[in-house]
């Protein structure tokens, strides 16, 4: 993905000043959650989304426990949304906070060798996990690797000064943290909500993995592991990124030729 090109949709993206179309960061919030909770199995379709957020209204024969997960991946992106404008720093106990509110409606209690833990206080994981033929670092390996991720991070944040320093730091920090697979669940979801932290704390627009391209998601994490070469993932992550802001700019030019501009713009998912 040409650098160059990235930076010129930033650019485009960000002159057409989205935000005062009434309503538009709230639907592009709601976009961000639909996606990444329909990537971790949700089955709410982008309308029942968009009316569980506005209404409070659960869809019928879904279940409860996807509705649960989606009003609380909505409430962690409020949550970084919120620290990313006083600029907080990157910490064990931040990552922890925003997994608390990803985990707060659907989180298990686990008995452990340490005692019983619960999974909705954001407390990292004290066993060793797996996904599919992927083994994640174990347990005693946690702590020190989360609290490396986040002085890694806080040194990029003063040293990234282009746009494409600026991403690789918040698609980087989304692998990291997905890899090192920190707490019992919520891992996928926590690790895109730090990316779009660091997005929002760098005033880029924020990035969605597309539910349509979860399979390649998860292909890119397992090869960028299996050949420990960050530009896989990088790649991947900078076209996810450059899918949806030519999307969105795509959609307001249409609705400017048809006479609509800033009424008729289209909130598609």
């Amino acid at each position: 993905m040409d650098e160059q090109f990235i930076v010129s949709l930033i650019t485009k993206f960000q002159s057409l000043n989205l935000s005062a179309i009434i309503d538009f960061d709230k639907f592009n919030r709601y976009a961000i959650t639909h996606h990444s909770t329909t990537i971790e199995g949700s089955t709410l379709t982008e309308n029942e989304t968009r009316l569980l957020l506005d209404e409070g209204i659960t869809p019928a024969g879904k279940p409860l426990l996807h509705s649960l997960m989606v009003q609380d991946h909505y409430n962690a992106l409020l949550f970084v949304i919120e620290k990313s404008k006083i600029k907080v720093e990157i910490t064990p106990t931040f990552i922890q906070a925003v997994n608390a509110v990803v985990m707060k409606q659907t989180g298990s209690i686990y008995q452990t060798v340490f005692g019983e833990l619960n999974a909705t206080t954001g407390v990292f994981r004290k066993g060793n996990v797996s996904a599919g033929s992927t083994y994640f670092v174990g347990y005693q390996k946690v702590d020190g690797l989360v609290t490396q991720l986040c002085d890694g991070i806080n040194k990029k944040l003063s040293s990234a000064s282009t746009i494409p320093e600026k991403l690789n730091c918040c698609f980087d920090a989304h692998f990291d943290l997905v890899t090192i697979h920190p707490f019992y669940d919520g891992n996928g979801r926590t690790s895109r909500l730090l990316m779009n932290f660091l997005q929002f704390y760098f005033n880029l627009p924020p990035g969605i993995v597309f539910k349509e391209d979860k399979a390649s998601y998860f292909e890119t994490l397992q090869q960028t592991r299996k050949q420990e070469d960050i530009s896989i993932f990088r790649h991947f992550m900078f076209k996810q990124y450059a899918k949806y802001l030519q999307q969105e700019i795509d959609k307001f030019e249409q609705a400017e030729k048809g006479g609509m501009k800033g009424k008729g713009y289209s909130f598609v998912f």
